[in-house]
Order: C-alpha cells, then sequence, then structure tokens
C-alpha cells in the first residue's frame, strides 16, 4: 500500500516558492532597518539567495533524467556546488565580520526554508502521478 511519501507527483512550478522568497526577502529590509542589523548584511544575503536561485533556474532547464545521464551530472554537481558556493562566502564573512555573517545567514536561511516549505506544500498537494 502506498504511503504519501511514496506516491509519486508532478514536480510543481517554481514561480510560487521563488515569489514567496523573494517576498520574504523584501520584507526583511524593514526588519533589518528597524532592527538596526547591517544593511551590507540584507544586500549580500539578497545576492547570495538571488544568485543561488538563478544558478537553480538554469540547472533545472537541463532536463535530467535516466535518458540524459549528462544532464542529470551536471543538475547533481551543480546543485553541490550551489551549496558549497553559499558557504564560502559565509565563512569568507564569518572571518572578517561575524555579525555580517550572522544576518547573511539569517535572511538566506530563512528565504531559502520559506521557499522549500512552499515547493514541498505544492508537491504533497498536488495530484498524485497516474
Amino acid at each position: 500500500m502506498p504511503g504519501i511519501l511514496t506516491t509519486p507527483r508532478p514536480i510543481p512550478g517554481q514561480l510560487p516558492p521563488l515569489v514567496a522568497g523573494t517576498i520574504l526577502i523584501a520584507l526583511a529590509l524593514p526588519v533589518f532597518l528597524a532592527a538596526g542589523w547591517p544593511l551590507a548584511g540584507w544586500v549580500i544575503g539578497a545576492v547570495v539567495w538571488a544568485s543561488s536561485r538563478l544558478l537553480a533556474l538554469l540547472l533545472t532547464r537541463l532536463n535530467p533524467g535516466a535518458d540524459n545521464l549528462a544532464a542529470s551530472g551536471v543538475v547533481g554537481f551543480g546543485m553541490t556546488f550551489r551549496a558549497v558556493a553559499v558557504m564560502v562566502v559565509v565563512v569568507a564573512l564569518a572571518a572578517s565580520d561575524a555579525r555580517l555573517a550572522l544576518a547573511v545567514v539569517a535572511l538566506y536561511a530563512l528565504a531559502y526554508t520559506l521557499e522549500l516549505g512552499v515547493a514541498l506544500a505544492l508537491y504533497f498537494s498536488g495530484e498524485t502521478a497516474r
């Protein structure tokens, strides 16, 4: 008997999670200003998140699958590179300014988590594949 986690579904569109993350980034600006957090943290966090999303968008256009192993390899490497690139930026910032790095990590983590949550909600609320 298939369960909720083993039932295949079509992959939902990327627009709703992207919009949710973008709205969170935009709403975080007044919070950063009101809390007195470094504005550079918001800017760097927003740029890192947008760059990560752009790379993900480019990678999803490659159509990975069992019939296209080269594209699957590039997507796998690219997704790993996304995570490593974000961590390199955060570690470099933490070495120079821990408060700035914390602001970047907080913004990126919130936007990424919201985006992932929206994508998962859309996936599990969708019709099952036949």
